[in-house]
Order: structure tokens, then sequence, then C-alpha cells
């Protein structure tokens, strides 16, 4: 994630952006292409950029107006993988390359998909979403997850004892 969109700057379609990445001169050139999540508010190319306080206002391409530029509020702005350096370490991987990918237990019994990748404190945690709208928080560590296949699609979840209790569905009868 390079940035999300806030609130509308203007009414000349600009939009401020919490930014997150180290290179925003780079990143919200003008030309630039992002994408965005959800998908369909994208892909967004950049036509101007300008720091003001601690956010940075950007102009979209397309985006005329107010109206318009509050559409795209709390969109998340993504640079495509493809135009990432590559990583160091072949264990390493892009948000961007985990969010989306089924997840899977061992014995091939489907867990939900990836929708998120958090950086906490304590180390990286997988958001699955569950086949019954639940999330179930997965330690991203090669002991519960020991394989990422980014070729097909998946990762294959080797959750200890209790992990996925707190996502599991809770049975009509209470109990």
């Amino acid at each position: 994630m390079v940035g999300r969109i806030g609130r509308p700057q203007g009414i000349k379609g600009e939009v401020t952006v919490e930014v997150r990445t180290d290179d925003p001169e780079d990143r919200f050139a003008a030309g630039r292409v992002l994408q965005a999540d959800p998908p369909e508010r994208g892909p967004l190319t950049v036509v101007g950029s300008r720091q003001q306080g601690k956010y940075l206002v950007v102009l979209f391409d397309g985006v005329a107006d107010r109206n318009d530029a509050e559409l795209l509020r709390d969109t998340v702005l993504r640079v495509a993988v493809a135009e990432l350096p590559p990583l160091a370490d072949e264990d390493e991987y892009y948000d961007t390359q985990l969010i989306g990918l089924a997840a899977e237990l061992t014995d091939g019994t489907a867990l939900g998909e990836v929708v998120d990748v958090l950086h906490l404190p304590g180390g990286d945690v997988l958001v699955v979403r569950r086949s019954h709208g639940a999330e179930a928080l997965v330690p991203f560590v090669r002991a519960i997850v020991p394989t990422v296949d980014l070729a097909g699609r998946r990762v294959v979840v080797d959750p200890p004892e209790g992990l996925l209790d707190l996502s599991d569905p809770v049975p009509e009868d209470g109990a």
C-alpha cells in the first residue's frame, strides 16, 4: 500500500492522501498509474500532487470535481507488483502478492481467503476471511504457514490447536 485516499480537497477534484510509502515523490509523480482497492475505482493516473501540511494533495485523471473525489474516499492505493523491486529473500512477499490468495489447511480443506496483512510489533499476521464471514488472524511464520504458492494462488495453514476457535461459527443451540 502506498496510500489511502481521504477527503476531497477543494472543488476541482483533488483528494488528500495519507501517504504510506517512503518515496511519495516517485509514487505520486505525474503520469504514475496506481492500482485501487476496491479495484472498480481504478486504476488511477496521477495528474499532479503537492504537499499540504501532513497530507499529500493529489489530482487523478478523470476526477473532475468534488463529487467525483468523494467517491474515491477510503480507496487504498497500491503499486502493481511488476513495478516493485524484487525482494532479496525468497521467503519475503509483498502484501499485494498475498491478498486474495486462497487459504487452506494442510489436508486441503478450504479455510478462506487472505484479505489483509497486518504488520504488528510481534510480527506479521494474515487476516483470513472464513467462508462464514468471520476473520481469523494467522501469524505469518513458517511453522504456521509452511507453504506460500503464488503460482497456485494459495497458502497452506497448519494452525496450532485453538488458533481458529475464535473464528469458528457458533452452533445455533449456543453451545
